[in-house]
């Protein structure tokens, strides 16, 4: 059987709900590396290396400060940063027995995969990613998946990308019950977001004939499939789980971008304004929540066109494919 490392990367709840998403349909065993703590249950034959964190302010002032992205070469290396030493030195000493990596998401650890000489699986993010980080990333991937549909193609092209759908967790169920008139869903990330509770207590109070939902923060749902199924209306950001989940679950959505790099999230609610999959707009949009909502009443979104059906075990069979030395 081939062994597979899998770095996660630890900002925000993504990229750990996607591998907890695509992780059971891996045939290799898998380590997987991350500063998050170990999930409370992981599928057999998976492995979980705690990592240091690499953002941590070890005295000398700010990582931030001491020359991260090595001239604009790399995103994130700080110099003299022990944390950071630590964690690229723990994926480094397990390489030996790894037949491939899988990268989600770091151009630094795609870097030392390959100087490792292992192969490497790299998960795409959206946005504007021209930079010289991110095309060496590229460059050194041995395959290249996009969580996202190829109809709704963006970003650099590459012969090596592979648009897979997107990846939810909720996938293999359906959609139960009906839809409660008159409710509405909000879906928030993990942390707190000050502008995005700012945005939601206004749109709450100026709507008293709607029921609220509001799940983030410090309302987090582990499992929002029953509110998402329920919900008339989900109002969400656009970080890519969450939509996933939303297509799953063939909601009628309002998508409000949250600020993130290299305007990812901004980017995927164009494609979704464009394929007339939900209603998409800036925070600078929403003061007519009313008028909003009945908009997103109306919404018959499309969602089997995310490709949310097979998109987790099609990304799997690239991971293994790529583990096994097979062409990308």
């Amino acid at each position: 059987m081939s062994v597979v490392g899998w770095y996660i990367h630890h900002h925000g709840r993504g990229h750990l709900t996607r591998f907890l998403a695509v992780r059971p349909h891996v045939d290799a065993s898998v380590v997987a590396f991350s500063s998050l703590p170990r999930p409370e249950s992981l599928p057999p034959a998976t492995e979980w290396v705690v990592l240091p964190r690499d953002d941590a302010d070890e005295g000398d002032g700010p990582p931030s400060s001491a020359a991260p992205t090595a001239g604009g070469a790399l995103h994130w290396a700080p110099l003299g940063h022990r944390g950071h030493a630590e964690r690229l030195a723990a994926i480094a000493a397990r390489a030996p027995v790894l037949d491939a990596v899988v990268v989600d998401v770091s151009v630094e650890v795609t870097v030392l995969a390959r100087l490792m000489g292992r192969r490497v699986a790299l998960f795409a993010q959206p946005g504007d990613r021209e930079d010289a980080p991110h095309a060496l990333g590229r460059r050194l991937a041995d395959a290249i998946i996009a969580p996202w549909p190829a109809s709704a193609a963006t970003g650099p092209v590459a012969s090596a990308l592979h648009h897979v759908g997107g990846v939810s967790r909720f996938a293999a169920r359906r959609p139960a019950g009906g839809r409660r008139a008159g409710t509405v869903l909000a879906l928030g990330g993990g942390a707190r977001d000050a502008e995005w509770e700012a945005m939601l207590d206004a749109a709450v109070a100026s709507t008293p004939g709607w029921a609220w939902q509001v799940a983030g923060g410090d309302t987090w749902l582990d499992d929002p499939w029953q509110a998402l199924c329920e919900a008339e209306v989900v109002v969400t950001a656009a970080g890519q789980n969450a939509i996933a989940d939303v297509a799953a679950a063939r909601a009628r959505a309002i998508v409000v971008p949250r600020p993130r790099p290299f305007d990812e999230q901004r980017r995927t609610a164009e494609l979704l304004r464009e394929h007339g999959l939900a209603i998409a707009l800036e925070p600078s949009e929403t003061a007519d929540w009313p008028a909003l909502l009945e908009r997103a009443r109306s919404l018959d979104p499309r969602w089997p066109s995310w490709g949310i059906d097979g998109a987790a075990e099609r990304a799997a069979a690239i991971i293994d494919r790529v583990a096994a030395g097979g062409a990308s």
